[in-house]
């Protein structure tokens, strides 16, 4: 118990102590405590305080007395509002999500079902299967934020693909998060084992780090001999392993081989998480082996055979029937809800496992209500769901399933070369054609090749600089990367004999500079036109920043605002142009045209803009879907988006777009969901386009049969998706309204922003700080402001990234909860998990159920004047959790007392609660606790049982499995492994079981008053 955190506290200087008085000690007055016995020591009296869980003993020269003073008479509104906010900040088990607005992302309802799935599972490990381009990424960064404001997250590992380390996506992505992560090489690797091995935990410097699979090897596992014969530890040797808050897998399908390195070691830095996010892009196939080999390794205590995962599938074709009857609600719902039930309990896992668990008891009891009540409807339909027996363990979302954010309008202009670009253009491909026929190129010399007809097709006169820039080797990594895929490790380089043909080349398409370009001419044309509309934005992709470099010339000499970004673009760059592309066109700072690279748009989203220009055609699908991704999102405030590819009549490109990917559907729809199918049709796409030995009609003949190929792959794999998704319960339907209902009107972003104005108004009292929705709010701190914001800061376990900014002279402090606005590293996103966030919710603490009077106007409730008062429940169990509760004698004040005391304005600050009115509510209190706990005791109890007994049965098979394994086993690195299995299975099935054994012995529902209300409702 903290003294900051109660107000009222009086200090009475020296007295004398007896047992129950609340004494704080002198040198941390934070340290409060109960006397419960006191001892005569040679003279002196040393005196028991009960803190902290136990008892620690004191002189009375060390403590002073505290009492608190008579209950607050009453408090204002802003003060009830800002009181209840922190109230759910300060609660580590609340059930209420934290962490929207917690990133500078837009925010998707749907991303986060994976976050609610964790904060309530009794094990938080999930697998995220979500489609391309659905956001996996920043559904793992909302649980990693949700999980710091439940102080559940101080230890973070990332695993994932070199690529992305290399690139810097992971650490990029989590900037937007506010979080810095540190990537790991192998001697960092090395040095944290060794430190777990000493210390017995991971080194703190390496708290949030990123790790690629690359690393993943023999040595990590086993650990290796040095030069000089000492040995270096591996993960075989920590028993039990290394433990994190949190480990994210990226591309989990990396790991889907037991017999490999990657995942042995994955599966010893997961085994002793408290939580693990699994992430993959690969559509899920119960028939398959890779999804009970990634489950497995999640759940090992919940499917931990293959025989047990199949048993598991057999319910849930049934319980997804009963789904759609209860979701349906034809006359005679229940019969066809509770038929379908008794299918799913008369399969072998029915019998065996879902015939004890509480919730069919609750869908039973639900059955026998009104069939017309709607509610009782919905209540059976979640129930269901949750009985699902891989809803908890498995999500997917798919593009299809979120909807259709507008209606994607593809045009194709189709232009000729004129007669000098097209001697170019054959130029090129015959330059090509010698090359191959004279050598067997290398995979080098055909990207370079690729390359030039590529730009060929993209801007003829973007040829001449990019082939200077090959013969001068000032390719750089970024810009050859941002190409395309399957590009060399190194950058390569023509070989002598080929320079100066690729010379004479360069001198030809250098002819081309001044002369007409009809492909330009069209992109003209349709700049011209949109400037007459109000919405005026052209978002226009290349892959060739030469490209890229010819437009913006072009466009600044039609007048047009140009801004170009691609991998080389500094990020505050980026960001500025996004800024003013998304400004009115009247605005003198705006941008009209905005020039891009896909690498050049990541993370960034422009659905303010719904014209999008495909200036040349990536062969790739997914590419194309990333591009247009852009714009077709949540937010797309135009019924219709215009995608607008220009080709050029006789090129590979147009020959490709033509015969194959407009017939796949990518230009009208996404297919998030195809990514192997695409990925597969790409590699054929490029040998098709790359074979000069082919003819024009053996070419498209083949590009024909590829996308006959690949529409009846996508078309199958969709209906298979369907049927998966019945057996997984991946059912969308009643997830916004979870999101919703896990959703607290006292922690949105007006909320948070009333609740730091007040502690600025606390230290700045003769300053007004204007934080409202929608602005940036300048907050200038004096040296005295800046200390004490400094202080709160470290008292609440400090922030390095704040502290620096308050040492700086001066102290100006930018502030916003609007997302778009905080897009500058200069200005701080306040949401639930923010630093500032949290040392205001200490200072606005409820104390001693304060009285606020206030008055609403409803048309929701009859006018009058009622009392209400506000608790906090909290339900022990294996994870608590806590939910705030409105008790009034009124069951209409009670339904709507959220929003009323939103709304409500101060009133008579001299209204009480009559005894008889506090001994009403305390009778209605106790009717609804007492109801409310003994059905959560007995669930709690029920399902605790459950699971110590099948957790008991898992850990005595696994042990038995491996000790069986280690029989007659000589080879070291075998027997050291068996022995860590053991240790670890041990370990970890122990803490699982002690887990659910606390939640029998203390299941309970315990209440806390915060406030009183005296609420009167008048007439709008």
């Amino acid at each position: 118990m903290s003294v900051d955190n109660v107000r009222g506290f009086v200090e009475l200087g020296q007295v004398d102590f007896v047992p129950s008085n609340t004494v704080r000690l002198l040198a941390r007055p934070e340290i409060v405590g109960v006397i419960t016995a006191s001892h005569e020591i040679a003279g002196t009296r040393r005196f028991d305080v009960f803190h902290d869980g136990e008892n620690h003993g004191y002189f009375a020269s060390q403590i002073e007395l505290v009492k608190t003073t008579p209950k607050e008479a009453s408090i204002s509104g802003s003060a009830l509002r800002t009181g209840l906010t922190s109230e759910l900040l300060r609660d580590k088990n609340t059930s209420y999500l934290h962490a929207r607005n917690a990133g500078r992302i837009d925010y998707e309802p749907y991303q986060f079902r994976p976050v609610l799935k964790i904060v309530q599972a009794d094990r938080p490990r999930i697998l995220v299967a979500d489609d391309v381009g659905v956001g996996k990424t920043i559904e793992a960064c909302l649980v990693l934020k949700e999980l710091q404001a439940r102080q559940r997250a101080r230890t973070v590992l990332i695993i994932c693909p070199k690529p992305l380390v290399v690139d810097e996506k992971w650490r990029n992505e989590l900037k937007r998060f506010d979080e810095d992560f540190v990537h790991l090489s192998g001697a960092d690797l090395q040095f944290c084992l060794e430190e777990s091995l000493r210390e017995g935990e991971w080194p703190s410097r390496f708290a949030k780090a990123i790790v690629p699979y690359s690393l993943l090897d023999e040595r990590l596992l086993l650990g290796s001999d040095t030069k000089r014969g000492a040995r270096r530890p591996g993960l075989v040797d920590l028993a039990p392993g290394p433990h994190f808050d949190l480990v994210i897998v990226d591309e989990a399908h990396h790991i889907r081989n037991r017999p490999t390195f990657a995942y042995q070691n994955v599966q010893r830095l997961t085994e002793s998480a408290e939580a693990v996010i699994m992430l993959t892009a690969t559509p899920l196939q119960t028939d398959s082996k890779d999804l009970f080999t990634l489950v497995n390794l999640l759940r090992d205590d919940l499917v931990p055979t293959e025989r047990d995962f199949a048993q598991m599938l057999e319910p849930n074709e049934h319980l997804y029937a009963a789904v759609e009857a209860a979701r349906g609600g034809v006359n005679g719902w229940q019969f066809d809800v509770g038929d379908a039930l008794r299918r799913a309990l008369a399969t072998g896992w029915g019998h065996q496992v879902m015939n004890v668990d509480p919730r069919v008891g609750q869908i039973t009891d639900l059955l026998a209500e009104d069939p017309t009540d709607a509610v009782s409807r919905v209540r059976v339909v979640r129930a269901l769901e949750d009985l699902n027996t891989f809803s908890a363990i498995v999500t997917r979302t798919r593009r299809r399933d979120i909807g259709t954010f507008t209606m994607r309008k593809p045009s194709a202009p189709l232009v000729d070369f004129t007669p000098e670009q097209e001697t170019v253009y054959d130029a090129v491909l015959e330059l090509c054609g010698r090359i191959v026929a004279r050598q067997a190129p290398g995979m080098s010399i055909e990207f370079l090749l690729s390359m030039l007809r590529r730009q060929a097709a993209s801007s003829i006169s973007g040829l001449a600089p990019l082939i200077q820039q090959m013969l001068e080797n000032r390719l750089d990594k970024v810009e050859f990367s941002e190409i395309g895929e399957d590009v060399p490790d190194s950058i390569p380089q023509f070989m002598q004999a080929l320079r100066e043909d690729v010379r004479a080349l360069g001198r030809m398409a250098a002819s081309l500079d001044g002369l007409p370009d009809p492909k330009v001419d069209v992109l003209q044309q349709l700049v011209a036109d949109k400037q007459l509309e109000e919405n005026n934005k052209i978002l226009v992709f290349s892959t060739f920043r030469h490209t890229l470099k010819y437009l913006e010339e072009q466009a600044e000499s039609w007048g047009i605002r140009v801004a170009v970004v691609h991998g080389a673009i500094p990020d505050e760059d980026r960001h500025a142009f996004r800024r003013r592309f998304k400004l009115a066109k009247s605005n003198p700072e705006a941008i009209d045209l905005m020039l891009c690279s896909e690498v050049g748009t990541e993370g960034l989203d422009y659905q303010f803009c719904d014209t999008l220009v495909n200036y040349d055609i990536p062969w790739n699908p997914m590419r194309i879907e990333q591009r247009i991704g852009r714009i077709d999102r949540r937010g797309q405030m135009s019924e219709s988006v215009a995608i607008i590819n220009i080709l050029t009549r006789g090129t590979i490109e147009a020959e490709i777009y033509d015969r194959c990917l407009i017939r796949i559907g990518v230009f009208h729809r996404a297919l998030g969901g195809s990514e192997k199918i695409l990925g597969d049709m790409t590699t054929e796409l490029r040998k098709i386009g790359e074979d000069l030995t082919l003819s024009a009609t053996d070419r498209n003949e083949r590009l024909r049969q590829l996308a006959d190929n690949e529409v009846a792959r996508i078309q199958e794999m969709e209906r298979l998706e369907d049927q998966q998704s019945s057996l997984l319960g991946l059912t969308t339907e009643s997830f916004e309204s979870r999101v919703s209902e896990a959703s607290s009107e006292w922690l949105e972003d007006d909320k948070i922003g009333d609740l730091v104005r007040s502690y600025f108004a606390e230290i700045l009292p003769e300053r007004r700080i204007a934080l409202s929705a929608g602005k940036v709010a300048t907050v200038r701190l004096d040296e005295v402001a800046a200390a004490r914001v400094s202080a709160d800061l470290r008292a609440a376990g400090g922030d390095p990234r704040i502290e620096r900014v308050l040492r700086r002279k001066p102290v100006v402090l930018k502030v916003t909860t609007n997302a778009e606005l905080a897009d500058t590293d200069d200005v701080e996103l306040l949401g639930a998990t923010h630093p500032l966030v949290l040392v205001s919710s200490q200072h606005a603490a409820l104390a001693n159920s304060p009285t606020v009077a206030l008055r609403a106007q409803s048309n929701l409730v009859a006018p009058g004047t009622y009392p209400l008062a506000i608790y906090s429940w909290t339900r022990f169990d294996s994870r608590d959790s806590m939910t705030l509760r409105y008790i009034s004698t009124s069951p209409e004040v009670e339904a709507a007392a959220g929003g009323l005391l939103a709304v409500a304005l101060d009133a008579d600050s001299n209204a009480f609660v009559s005894r008889a009115e506090t001994d009403a509510l305390d009778e209605r209190h106790h009717t609804e606790w007492e109801y409310a706990r003994e059905t959560h005791v007995a669930r709690a109890t029920a399902s605790a049982k459950q699971r110590v007994a099948s957790l008991r049965a898992q850990r005595d098979r696994q042990l038995s499995t491996v000790e069986l394994q280690a029989t007659n086993v000589s080879e070291p690195n075998i027997v050291r492994m068996r022995e860590s299995e053991l240790s670890n299975i041990q370990d970890k099935f122990d803490r699982l079981i002690a887990q659910h054994e606390r939640a029998i012995a203390g299941s309970d529902l315990v209440t806390k008053r915060l406030a009183v209300v005296v609420l009167e409702v008048v007439k709008p």
